[in-house]
């Protein structure tokens, strides 16, 4: 059996999708037809997801190394912002402006503070404050 020849068959068969679909039965499906929906036994394994993770981590942290400023921050409070990020996506995190102007003023103590008043905190107040315990430690 030629696995590259398997490979290209399969892929002109199922077709590559980037995100979760619904195949034609219904059933969530990912990539080349990856059946990850529970209700047939799909999924992927705890190597899968740590594979993932890894790749989300390291976007995250390239876009984060775009904003102004976060090369000077400290290692925990870089930490800190790619968490937030893992959760909020950028787009979602550059909407603490107070807390970034605090950020570039190493005000870390105020940083943490921005970062407690929002909807943020309220909705997941237990990662929050860990977060913004993080960040006050900054300095």
């Amino acid at each position: 059996m030629n696995d590259e020849e398997l490979k290209k068959q399969l892929l002109r068969h199922e077709g590559l999708v980037t995100h979760a679909y619904q195949d034609h039965l219904g059933f969530w499906t990912i990539g080349v037809g990856r059946l990850i929906d529970e209700r047939r036994g799909g999924g992927i394994s705890e190597e899968e997801a740590m594979v993932l993770l890894h790749n989300d981590i390291e976007k995250v942290k390239r876009q984060l190394q775009c904003i102004d400023g976060f090369f000077f921050l400290p290692p925990d409070v870089k930490q800190a912002l790619c968490n937030m990020a893992f959760q909020l996506g950028i787009s979602g995190l550059l909407r603490f402006s107070n807390m970034w102007a605090a950020l570039r003023r190493h005000d870390f103590k105020d940083a943490a503070k921005e970062a407690l008043d929002s909807k943020w905190a309220m909705q997941t107040p237990k990662r929050a404050h860990e977060i913004a315990e993080m960040i006050r430690r900054g300095a």
